[in-house]
């Protein structure tokens, strides 16, 4: 009976990182999202040079983000399309983790109560 609890601990401990994990994921990709709308508002802009997000996991899950500057002027905004539509469903990925993980908390609280 004692390995149930373990086990049932280790799911609880697994799914309270679900959430933190996932929101820094959508965190990584709204500031995706951030940075490549301030590039393409600025690729007309004389010597701008197109920032990007440098994303780095985290030993105890999820991501860090910071934002960088490309060493050359200019903007491909070909690869601006590309980067908010990658950003954009990473974005709702992590979402639909958080939302599942809500859902199955839920179920489990009932099961429970």
């Amino acid at each position: 009976m004692q390995g149930c609890r373990a086990g049932a601990d280790n799911v609880s401990m697994a799914m309270t990182s679900l959430p933190s994990i996932a929101l820094s994921g959508r965190s990584a990709a709204a500031l995706r999202l951030d940075v490549s709308a301030h590039n393409v508002a600025n690729a007309e802009t004389q010597d701008f040079r197109r920032q990007f997000v440098q994303q780095e996991s985290q030993p105890t899950g999820g991501v860090a983000s910071q934002v960088a500057r490309a060493p050359e002027p200019g903007v491909d905004l070909a690869r601006e399309m590309v980067d908010q539509m990658s950003a954009s469903y990473a974005f709702k990925a992590n979402l639909r983790v958080i939302r599942t993980n809500d859902e199955m908390l839920g179920s489990l609280l009932d099961l429970h109560a």
